[in-house]
């Protein structure tokens, strides 16, 4: 049968538990390690070469600990650093690992819901400057009008809790009305950080009634197992006790303080340095 591994998952902080949560509560018998890089966050304003040897790093670590796949549940990431490394690193190693990101599965059902086709981008500056949503929605869905609006102090604003504050509230909704100011016909909008489901409720607040607000976490979870069900070989490699391990480049007191609200019950993280 050969060496059984984990499913992984890796962020630049606290976003990607959102993706976690859908996993577990979609799929639910497989095992994932998750590592959230939250020392080094947020990764939505460095450059293309830093977030590509942060996420490397990151992708390595989870493969030392027995993941056999790796989700980028980072949009930055998935941006930034996912083609090289598919195309690049794997291929180094010589291994049968694999490693996944969260654009193409949010690409692939946008344009399905737009009823105007015209849809908005929220997102990092990173993942707004690498054009990413936009070159896949040219593939996928050549008809749909995208419009894109960098949000930089979202996830800092998400990191400390204060997004709720007066402060808060001003500037995300600040970058919604630019989005709109772009284009009024918009009626989905694709949160393109995986930070930012956690705002899903202020951010419907500052959009018309009729404009959709799409999180990605049950879209990767749908994706990610109709993957695992496309490859059947490849899904016999991992192990099924439901368990969740997590790591954390902070300290272990302030990933718990913080991630337990976000992915609605109790999570312990061990403390970890990531290197080349």
């Amino acid at each position: 049968m050969g060496t059984k591994g984990k499913i992984g998952v890796f962020d630049s902080g606290y976003g990607g538990l959102t993706i976690l949560r859908s996993f577990i509560d979609r799929l639910p018998q497989y095992d994932y390690i998750y590592l959230g890089d939250n020392a080094r966050a947020p990764y939505g304003n460095k450059s293309f070469d830093l977030i590509y040897e942060y996420t490397l790093e990151g992708v390595k670590f989870l493969f030392d600990q027995g993941c056999e796949l790796v989700v980028l549940a980072c949009n930055t990431a998935s941006a930034k650093a996912l083609r090289t490394i598919q195309q690049n690193d794997l291929i180094a190693m010589k291994t049968s690992k694999r490693v996944l990101g969260v654009i193409r599965p949010s690409t692939e059902e946008i344009g399905k819901l737009s009823k105007s086709g015209v849809i908005g981008i929220l997102g990092t500056e990173g993942t707004v400057q690498s054009k990413s949503y936009l070159i896949e929605l040219e593939k996928l869905s050549p008809s749909t009008l995208a419009f894109q609006q960098a949000c930089p102090l979202w996830v800092p604003l998400i990191e400390a809790n204060a997004y709720n504050t007066d402060a808060g509230r001003l500037i995300i909704k600040a970058d919604i009305d630019r989005l709109f100011q772009q284009n009024n016909s918009i009626d989905v909008i694709v949160l393109a950080c995986t930070h930012y489901p956690i705002i899903k409720q202020i951010i419907e607040e500052f959009v018309p009634p009729e404009v959709i607000v799409l999180a990605q976490g049950p879209l990767v979870a749908e994706k990610l197992e109709d993957y695992l069900n496309r490859h059947t070989a490849f899904n016999h490699k991992f192990t099924r006790q439901g368990t969740i391990l997590c790591y954390t480049t902070e300290t272990e007191g302030f990933f718990g303080q913080h991630a337990s609200d976000i992915f609605g019950e109790p999570l312990c993280a061990q403390h970890i340095e990531l290197t080349s």
